[in-house]
């Protein structure tokens, strides 16, 4: 599997048994490719401080790959008002971190009230209000927790009502192949 982890707020610990240990924090991007195998952990260090933390698993292209470990910080104010791409072994798209899934891209936005942005068009889309309230064109209101899975997407707007934070799977690969 390839899992990708995205802290919403507070902090995660990461520790693995190949050695990588980090803290992941709001704007650092983490993949980690769990390959041929390997052990690891998440947890909160803080006694006092809660999570909040998004992670998300994609199959990858091939099986028996060697673990791995990427991470990388994403400035925020490339976050508001577009989509950034933050995972991706689609070709040519300059993801801050790679995915062994030539066919999936994730983005991210965070939207202040009545900004939008357009869904890219895609096979497979599926969008994920983090937090906030959007009103998805032709669809209506999300609020936080919220999910909407397209097939052949077109492109729609997504308003924000209220701040928000949308992490949306772009998926060019047919089901079954």
């Amino acid at each position: 599997m390839e899992i990708v982890t995205w802290v919403l707020d507070g902090e995660l610990t990461h520790q693995d048994s190949t050695g990588n240990r980090g803290v992941i924090y709001p704007g650092l991007a983490q993949r980690m490719s769990a390959g041929s195998g390997i052990l690891h952990s998440e947890k909160n260090d803080s006694a006092t401080e809660p999570v909040h933390f998004v992670q998300m698993w994609v199959v990858p292209d091939e099986t028996a790959i060697p673990p791995s470990y990427q991470q990388h910080e994403i400035d925020g104010k490339a976050l508001l008002g577009g989509l950034v791409t933050i995972a991706s072994g689609m070709p040519g798209h300059g993801a801050a971190i790679g995915l062994h899934n030539r066919a999936a891209a994730l983005h991210g936005t965070r939207l202040r009230p009545g900004n939008a942005v357009n869904l890219h068009p895609a096979p497979y889309v599926h969008l994920f209000a983090a937090r906030g309230r959007v009103t998805l064109e032709g669809i209506g209101d999300l609020e936080e927790g919220d999910a909407v899975r397209f097939t052949d997407a077109d492109g729609r707007r997504v308003t924000a009502s209220e701040p928000s934070e949308l992490l949306i799977w772009e998926m060019h690969a047919k089901l079954g192949a």
